[in-house]
């Protein structure tokens, strides 16, 4: 016979929900179960965000193009100043 290690009796829950009871408080109670829901929303819709779509890269900035250097000799202006 295979022990039954992940089975719960009637008793196990109740005494679990007592000690929660006992831990937070029955008016902190429904504070707790409402920020664990929102949690496991975000969650949920953060994970589905990641497998639906692909990173978008077309908003990602272009990186800086490089900078060229160039060996041209530098002109000067032949008009002569007025002045």
């Amino acid at each position: 016979m295979a022990p039954q290690l992940a089975t719960f009796s009637d008793w196990h829950i109740i005494v679990l929900a007592l000690i929660v009871v006992l831990l937070f408080g029955g008016k902190k109670l429904p504070e707790v179960a409402r920020g664990l829901g929102e949690a496991m929303r975000e969650f949920k819709k953060a994970s589905r965000d990641l497998h639906e779509d692909p990173p978008d890269t077309a908003s990602r900035p272009a990186p800086p193009a490089p900078v060229q250097q160039t060996t041209a000799a530098p002109q000067h202006n032949s008009e002569p100043k007025q002045g």
